[in-house]
């Protein structure tokens, strides 16, 4: 690989003062090796997993037995412990999309005042409540107390920084759509959800990001049909195109860093601040909920460290849920459950597919790296380390509805679906960069590092070996035993308990079918009454679908980074809409 090709990707990529975030292709022997070493480290644990399952069934038997009893109840508590949060983050995200959150944006600046006037508001409220004698009309009355209580609540604690404030009506959004091959009529919902925003559309910056390796035809095709129904929507309508350059991949992570620099030159003209800027980098795909925009605003106008922070709405694929096949449709909602799960620990979050941050810190840091495929979750550990561990991800809790996988028949549609969790997957290649970027940061504790790293180490491992050990290792004693162990007491009852555990974890399948069905958007027209019976019975594909569209994709990215057979391009997942 040349020097100017290196040369080029760390100028692409360099941030604030000169700051740098470790560049994978780094040709410094001393770099080069870290990054070899926590490339290979978590492919080697995976496989040493799998292939331990067999060595130590074969010599090691019963101590493979017990360990197996001792990870299924690990399972059991794990369970319950993600069902619990599941159905804390349901109510929350119900709680939420009942808040009008451009009330409370207008009403915050009142300052002390409002306090009392929100506690005079909830008393006359409780004796409306009393005094009314229907009972529809003391339940839309119980829900405004409810929201008002959780107003105050959350008044007392903002207020508190009244003096860091800024101007709700100052901050403009800019909405990003990355986009390559997808076609207008992918996009227009997504921008369309955005007119429906409950948000100033002066405000608005509509932000089209192509890519050059699109058809020109189509391209310009797109760009026409999208300006001419939009263009004159919002305060602006910027489209732009971008060209691989030497040092980048071809990649969404180098499309967003160009269309953001020309964002950065518009705004510049417009003698708009860039912290006052807050940029949303979504899936052409995405629609947001109505309320997101109003609430991402009064969490960043309240913080006083808003520019240490990223902004995380929770992922729902729900665009064409009903038209796509069970698998699909039971491996989407599992990911909205685990980010439900993970906003609801946000120490634990990390930026992913649509999310926003604010504009000036994506100037500050460098923007996307321009030669990495993971760009969601990378902007975020950029950050991170460019604030020296005080940066922080704060949960939105309102969803935003992207396509499941679909594919013009059923098998492409799996294929497809793999290759997408392969490629989400791939984010293990921020721990290298991340373990790198710790050890040249002597300001954050290492008591953070050591957390951050093995929790990412330790999330990508288990979804690579977590169902191969529940599908399998409960059984590979008893075949490769031998006849000694089989005749031990061990190993008749090892079925038996190994079955019962196993079923009280049905606990978690039995959760997520019911938030399943309560999250579900409406049935399209097109589809009758019996379709929910396919809704219900695709969870019983789980145990087939764990291991083959979950781990086994895992278990790929991570040995093509251990082997340094790396991905050439970003692989754009095929939208098709029925």
């Amino acid at each position: 690989m040349s020097n100017n090709y290196l040369e080029n990707a760390k100028k692409l990529n360099q941030g604030k003062d000169g700051w740098n975030y470790p560049d994978p292709k780094e040709t410094d022997p001393k770099e080069h090796r870290r990054q070899r070493f926590f490339e290979i480290l978590p492919g080697a644990l995976t496989w040493a997993t799998i292939l331990g399952m067999f060595v130590f069934s074969w010599f090691l038997p019963t101590y493979v037995a017990i360990f197996i009893l001792l990870f299924d109840l690990y399972w059991i508590f794990r369970t319950i412990y993600i069902s619990i949060f599941s159905i804390l983050a349901y109510r929350k995200l119900k709680r939420w999309k009942k808040i009008d959150w451009r009330y409370r944006l207008e009403r915050i600046y009142q300052g002390k005042s409002l306090v009392s006037e929100i506690e005079k508001e909830i008393k006359d409220l409780t004796k409306e409540r009393l005094n009314s004698k229907s009972a529809k009309v003391r339940k839309d009355i119980k829900q405004k107390i409810i929201e008002r209580r959780d107003f105050l609540e959350i008044a007392k604690e903002d207020l508190k920084n009244r003096d860091k404030f800024i101007d709700w009506k100052e901050v403009y959004h800019a909405i990003m759509l990355p986009n390559a091959t997808e076609g207008a009529e992918i996009i227009a919902p997504a921008i369309e959800a955005v007119f429906k925003s409950n948000y100033p559309k002066d405000k608005i910056i509509i932000l089209l990001a192509m890519e050059e390796r699109e058809d020109p035809e189509k391209r310009k095709i797109k760009e026409k049909i999208l300006r001419e129904k939009f263009g004159d929507k919002f305060f602006a309508f910027i489209s732009t195109v971008h060209q691989v350059q030497p040092g980048e991949m071809k990649c969404k992570a180098s499309n967003t860093t160009y269309a953001a620099k020309e964002l950065k030159k518009f705004l510049e003209a417009k003698k708009i601040p860039l912290e006052n800027v807050l940029l949303s980098n979504l899936d052409c795909d995405t629609q947001l909920h109505p309320q997101y925009l109003a609430a991402l605003t009064y969490a960043f106008i309240t913080d006083p460290k808003r520019l240490q922070r990223a902004y995380q709405p929770l992922p729902m694929y729900h665009n064409n849920l009903w038209d796509t096949i069970a698998p699909v449709r039971v491996i989407v909602t599992g990911s909205s459950f685990w980010h439900m799960v993970e906003a609801m620990r946000p120490d634990h979050m990390v930026t992913f597919s649509s999310h926003s941050e604010p504009f000036k810190t994506i100037v500050d840091v460098g923007y996307w790296p321009v030669n990495v495929i993971s760009e969601d979750s990378v902007i975020f550990w950029k950050g991170y380390t460019f604030f020296d561990g005080d940066y922080e991800v704060k949960p939105i809790y309102l969803p935003v509805s992207l396509d499941a996988v679909l594919g013009q028949n059923y098998w492409r549609t799996i294929v497809n679906q793999y290759k997408q969790k392969r490629r989400w997957a791939y984010g293990i290649e921020n721990f290298p960069l991340l373990a790198r970027a710790f050890l040249n940061n002597k300001k954050i504790g290492w008591g953070c590092k050591i957390k951050h790293l093995f929790t990412m180490l330790e999330g990508h491992h288990s979804w690579a070996t977590t169902s191969f050990i529940l599908a399998f290792l409960g059984w590979l004693p008893l075949i490769l035993g031998g006849e000694r162990f089989n005749e031990s007491v061990l190993a008749h009852n090892l079925p038996m308990i190994t079955r019962l555990l196993m079923s009280l974890a049905m606990i978690g399948l039995v959760v997520s079918m019911f938030l399943s069905f309560l999250l579900m958007p409406p049935r399209p027209q097109k589809y009758g009454k019996k379709k929910y019976l396919y809704m219900f019975f695709q969870w019983f594909l789980a145990p087939i679908i764990a291991p083959t569209l979950g781990s086994m994709p895992a278990v790929d990215s991570q040995t093509r980074i251990m082997l340094g057979k790396y991905f050439g391009e970003f692989w754009v997942t095929e939208k098709i809409r029925k």
